[in-house]
């Protein structure tokens, strides 16, 4: 299988530089194959929508959930294994630490565990003013006469 590379110009994106960064890295990290614990990004509506991660045998107190910096990082670790002797093992139990880049208009409101699914909840919160606003035409000034740009 090849590895074939798109190439956009990053010109056509103002602003974005760090859109590109993150892109590259959500692609090594599927090449890598790491998908613990898998997860589900729901979408509830169109400002609303919920981070699922399979937790089975973790805790409230095994679990890390925290935003930093446009992070929401969350991580497992299961502190108290006991003393069992198992003669299979099939529900894994190991540490892990998946990270969500989110925007800057993203609220998470609060996190539950039920039934082995730990529940991130988040909505978008746009201020006013970056909202979509229709730009008129023509109104810039009061003079309906037409003026070009001279060389």
């Amino acid at each position: 299988m090849t590895n074939a590379r798109l190439h956009v110009p990053r010109s056509l994106f103002l602003g974005f530089e760090g859109l590109f960064d993150d892109l590259e890295r959500i692609h090594s990290n599927a090449r890598s194959g790491d998908n613990y614990p898998p997860h589900n990004v729901v979408k509830v509506d169109d400002e609303n929508f919920l981070i699922e991660l399979a937790v089975a045998g973790f805790t409230e107190d095994d679990l890390n959930v925290e935003v930093k910096e446009g992070i929401l990082k969350i991580a497992g670790e299961i502190k108290d294994q006991g003393n069992n002797e198992y003669v299979h093992k099939g529900i894994s139990s190991r540490r892990f630490e998946k990270s969500f880049r989110i925007s800057e208009f993203v609220v998470i409101d609060d996190a539950d565990l039920r039934n082995g699914i730990l529940v991130v909840k988040a909505r978008v919160e746009f201020p006013e003013e970056k909202r979509p606003r229709k730009i008129n035409i023509g109104s810039a000034g009061t003079s309906t006469e037409k003026t070009f740009i001279q060389d």
